[in-house]
């Protein structure tokens, strides 16, 4: 087994990781919370996890109403009453 370099690829610069944190996500992890990275346009869009979860939740909503109307539409009509036609 190779020993690991101790110096950083070429492609990584340090001041990349200045904000760095060790554990940052311990303790959400830990919850069986998920952590996801997001690109750089949607985090502005959504600053914070609360925003996230809430933009998420309504799509939740949106898809589940839009799944019962298809449901709804696509389904045989129920003959009624007794008289034949």
């Amino acid at each position: 087994m190779k020993k690991p370099k101790d110096e950083m690829r070429k492609e990584y610069k340090r001041s990349d990781f200045t904000k760095l944190e060790r554990g940052k996500f311990y303790v959400e992890a830990r919850e069986g919370t998920s952590v996801a990275l997001l690109e750089p346009d949607i985090a502005k869009a959504f600053p914070t996890s609360k925003a996230v979860n809430e933009a998420l939740h309504g799509l939740l909503s949106i898809a589940e109403q839009a799944s019962r109307i298809t449901s709804l539409s696509t389904g045989r009509r129920v003959k009624r009453g007794g008289a034949a036609r």
